[in-house]
């Protein structure tokens, strides 16, 4: 009855905050310009060709040149910041506002230990993640077991962000799309510098809500066996935006009025089918089984008022071999306590990985 009681406590904590953050007047809700125009065909079209047909196809990516500078370091560990051009093709980044066009990543890495002999896991933001420290704190710890970090700025947040963007608040739902798009093109394009470039020994990809799906999507298409680490994620957008705490941050009406220029007399109800539909392009169970399942470890909360059970038990039934590690708690307080779970489950996915092999 206790264990219950708290449950439910950990639950209306998450839609008491979702309340406060999203269905007052202290901000513009999400998608407040509508649906993207020519934009959101264009990334359904796109989105459906990142699927591999062939084996190698959509591999290698680009290949980026970070430039980099140090912030600080110490006898043991380094920070550094690197800045590159985004490795999209020119479609994707016309479709890009001017300010993501230069991606910003953060880089933390132990000092006098030969990179074959590290892992590093790229760290990829959750919906409101718009600086590198949070992701940076739970990365930090793990230097010791010769675990780098580097943390990826998402294209519309941080410096990226459009400058007619309020806050998290994307203007449109074609923004959703391409915020996805460009994270993978990015993420694995800094797999690739980190293999072929660094020479690290093992690589894994994590991220906590919306960069837990853009995680779970990144160690799919990956070729080569990675640690994969979707934390408190659903399986797909449609899940957070049509059934979670965030249908009430979505500006539905201005979507209805968007389509019904085209087509009088939508219902909110035929509005929220036709976002289950573009969402649906987000359904990690579609994406390829990861190469090693074995060291993919979903982290989920027990009473998540943003991602319920069911959406977290579909991508380990799509992908068999897969572990999901259950914490007690809601989506706003295990993103606050339980970092140390988080991390337990980094290291224990590496160690499922085998070591590169070392060069000559």
């Amino acid at each position: 009855m206790v264990a219950i009681k708290i449950g439910m406590l950990h639950y209306v904590l998450d839609h008491v905050y979702g309340a406060f953050m999203h269905r007052t007047k202290l901000s513009t809700p999400f998608f407040s310009r509508g649906w993207g125009g020519t934009k959101l065909d264009l990334l359904e079209r796109m989105i459906r060709q990142i699927f591999p047909v062939v084996e190698g196809q959509n591999w290698p990516p680009r290949l980026i040149q970070p430039v980099w500078k140090t912030v600080w370091e110490t006898k043991s560990a380094c920070l550094k910041e690197g800045v590159f051009r985004t490795p999209c093709d020119e479609q994707l980044i016309n479709a890009l506002p001017p300010e993501s066009h230069i991606a910003r990543v953060a880089f933390l890495a132990p000092k006098f230990v030969p990179t074959h002999k590290m892992a590093c896991v790229v760290h990829l933001a959750g919906t409101g993640d718009h600086s590198f420290e949070r992701r940076l704190r739970l990365g930090g710890p793990l230097l010791k077991e010769n675990i780098a970090t580097m943390v990826l700025e998402s294209p519309f947040y941080g410096q990226r962000r459009p400058f007619l963007q309020s806050g998290s608040k994307l203007l449109c739902v074609s923004d959703l799309l391409l915020l996805g798009r460009a994270t993978i093109e990015e993420a694995r394009s800094l797999l690739h510098w980190l293999d072929s470039e660094a020479g690290f020994g093992k690589m894994g990809v994590c991220g906590l809500s919306m960069g837990g799906v853009h995680a779970a999507m990144v160690g799919s298409l990956h070729p080569t066996p990675i640690a994969t680490f979707p934390f408190l994620s659903p399986h797909s957008a449609v899940v957070a935006f049509c059934e979670g705490v965030l249908k009430h941050a979505t500006a539905w009406e201005a979507l209805r009025d968007d389509l019904s220029v085209h087509n009088a007399g939508m219902t909110l109800d035929e509005v929220r089918e036709r976002m289950r539909n573009v969402l649906s392009l987000t359904d990690v169970t579609r994406f390829p089984i990861p190469k090693n399942p074995d060291a993919v470890i979903l982290v989920a909360a027990t009473d998540d008022g943003y991602i319920p059970k069911h959406s977290v038990l579909e991508v380990q039934r799509a992908w068999p071999g897969s572990e999901v590690r259950w914490v007690t708690g809601g989506h706003v307080s295990s993103f606050i306590l339980h970092n140390g779970e988080f991390r337990r489950a980094i290291r224990d996915g590496l160690n499922r990985l085998q070591w590169k092999e070392s060069p000559l």
